[in-house]
């Protein structure tokens, strides 16, 4: 039955029409249009929606009436690098979208490849199959949208959702694998809320588990430049020992908050809650999210290291300017987690997906601060990104709080825990990238990448070059 609904679920997302237009999960860069500071912008929910129906440029368009289309383009994936060895991987495929009037829009794309990579270079996709000497993968992504009036959104899909302002999360990113899900957005008066339901599974033998989430997001401007925003999510195993409740209706709702009900059903469902800021000066903006897991107030007085006090944040700064007559971005941004932080009793219950953090990167026992400077003129982009951090891993058979898929009854202790506990470690990466587009209005991009990483706990530097072709899609992370 499982396999039957995502397999609807696919083909839904393969053969529906579509609405106003969606945005893509990509970068930030220096020619981005910034929004207007008005009550009624909302920033931090990625991909973007109520955008102006239009095909790509780059599309083989088939237009249909005068607000239909349909377009096709290619896609490609080639990469090389060296690290230690010669690495490749190759990928070609196609991406259709279409729209039907102003209410619906469709974009659905699949990516098949193989590679010979190790774990830093892995694509993030929903399909992975390891052989002897390579990997094969299919990258599959698409999403349903449609807009009955100004303030209702819904999207059905296999695809990321990104929330937040910030190269990282600490909510929700991209950093992993995709996953099927529906969401509601609804934006009325100064308020945008979301609600996205999501479908996850976890490696079980030779099988899959699977788990399930809901998120709510309630984003509020008080002013013109500022806005706040409220985080909820629940991940909980539709299936245990004693009970199948399937998907729990309870968190179906749209309206209620997940902690308290989490108490009536009496379970042990994984709740995060969240805050974050958002202030925007001129061509500039500042940010922060706080993550919150568990905690007990008196023992965050005394001091005591509790290893169930689990909770993170993160500040930055971002902004755009001109210089010597070309775009330009920066951001400075520093990230924390406690040990412990999104893990639970299980895999089952964690805040990842297919093995992979639903978050930032790094899990949990970390501080991390990372800056970027991108400079843009015409079809060429010149990227410097530095990032430092602190992370404790695992050893002597404990966990230490990093890795969220280690059950945190595997603690060593109870009280004294801080961030970089265990086996620490601190790195260094710099990554130096260079990249065109050689079309303009085409989402093609060549690039060549220099990286210089640095790691205390081997004492090791290795320094990585890496050359390729790919479609701008989506993020193709290597930066952590």
């Amino acid at each position: 039955m499982k396999s039957i609904l995502y397999i609807l679920l696919i083909l839904n997302s393969s053969i529906a029409f579509c609405q106003s237009g969606l945005g893509f999960l990509m970068e930030e860069l220096p020619s981005d249009s910034l929004p207007p500071n008005t009550i009624q912008s909302h920033s931090s929910i990625i991909p973007k929606a109520w955008q102006a129906c239009s095909p790509s440029k780059d599309d083989l368009i088939t237009r249909v009436k005068k607000k239909s289309y349909f377009g096709i383009s290619p896609l490609i994936d080639l990469q090389a690098d060296y690290k230690e060895s010669f690495n490749y991987r190759i990928g070609t495929g196609l991406q259709l979208t279409s729209g039907l009037g102003e209410k619906w829009y469709i974009r659905t794309s699949y990516l098949q490849g193989l590679l010979n990579y190790d774990s830093l270079f892995l694509p993030r996709a929903y399909f992975n199959k390891v052989l002897t000497n390579y990997s094969t993968y299919g990258d599959w992504r698409g999403r349903v949208s449609f807009s009955p009036n100004k303030i209702f959104n819904f999207q059905i899909g296999l695809d990321h959702n990104f929330i937040g302002e910030g190269c990282r999360s600490m909510f929700l990113s991209d950093y992993g694998k995709p996953y099927p899900f529906g969401m509601i957005r609804s934006r009325f008066w100064r308020l945008e809320y979301d609600v996205i339901y999501q479908f996850f599974r976890e490696k079980f033998g030779e099988g899959w588990k699977q788990k399930n989430g809901a998120t709510h997001y309630i984003s509020f401007n008080a002013t013109k430049w500022l806005n706040i925003g409220v985080f909820e999510t629940v991940v909980f195993q539709p299936k245990d020992t004693l009970l199948n409740r399937g998907y729990e209706v309870e968190y179906l709702n749209p309206v209620i908050f997940y902690r308290p009900q989490e108490y009536a059903l009496g379970s042990s469902d994984n709740v995060l809650l969240g805050l974050s800021l958002h202030a925007k000066f001129k061509t500039h903006s500042f940010y922060t999210q706080f993550i919150l897991d568990e905690f007990f107030l008196a023992e965050i007085k005394a001091k005591s290291g509790w290893w169930a006090n689990k909770f993170g944040f993160q500040l930055g700064i971002k902004g755009h300017f001109k210089v010597m007559q070309s775009n330009s971005f920066y951001r400075i941004e520093l990230n924390s987690a406690r040990p412990y932080t999104y893990a639970h009793l299980s895999s089952d219950q964690n805040y990842g997906n297919q093995g992979m953090t639903l978050s930032h990167p790094y899990g949990g026992n970390f501080a991390e601060l990372l800056g970027e400077w991108k400079i843009q003129k015409s079809n060429w982009l010149f990227k410097i990104f530095i990032n430092y951090s602190l992370r404790g891993f695992d050893k002597d058979g404990f966990s230490y709080g990093g890795d969220m898929y280690k059950p945190y009854t595997l603690r060593p202790f109870e009280y004294g825990h801080q961030i970089g506990q265990g086996q620490g470690n601190n790195s260094l990466l710099v990554i130096l990238t260079a990249s065109c587009i050689p079309l303009k209005k085409s989402k093609i991009q060549c690039y060549a990448e220099f990286q210089m990483r640095y790691n205390s706990m081997l004492n090791h530097t290795q320094f990585i070059p890496v050359v390729g072709i790919r479609s701008q899609l989506w993020n193709d992370y290597r930066n952590y």
